[in-house]
């Protein structure tokens, strides 16, 4: 799979946080890579569930910056849509030195015009914009 299609399953397994305990999230891991549509590879599974869990783990610091970043919304006010991709790209800016900073943006914004509402990529765009300074 290419890196794009990979973020995309990231972020669609990093979207059932919102619906599940974390207790729950390791059995949400292997029903993502073993019942999904899509065949995925051991590598990609692997890659997947790898990011999936260092973004799971840094979710309370990623949530406090984006709250910091923020005027007047809060990650409590945001679809959870775009809250999902903003935890996605917001991790890849301050922790995944292997993602330039506008690449995650763009990535982002993108999956917000795949699967946002019509105000979605501008919103996701200028949150993250306040991360690139």
């Amino acid at each position: 799979m290419k890196r794009t299609q990979l973020r995309e399953q990231v972020f669609q397994l990093l979207f059932r946080v919102e619906f599940n305990p974390m207790e729950e999230m390791p059995e949400q891991e292997d029903l993502f890579t073993t019942a999904s549509d899509l065949e995925f590879s051991t590598t990609d599974a692997e890659y997947i569930r790898n990011k999936y869990e260092k973004i799971a783990e840094k979710l309370p610091e990623i949530d406090d910056a984006i709250n910091r970043e923020t005027t007047g919304w809060n990650t409590g006010r945001m679809a959870k849509v775009d809250l999902t991709i903003i935890r996605l790209a917001v991790y890849e800016i301050k922790y995944d030195e292997s993602v330039p900073t506008s690449v995650a943006i763009n990535e982002a914004v993108e999956l917000a015009k795949k699967y946002g509402q019509d105000g979605s990529p501008a919103f996701v765009n200028g949150v993250l914009a306040k991360f690139a300074q």
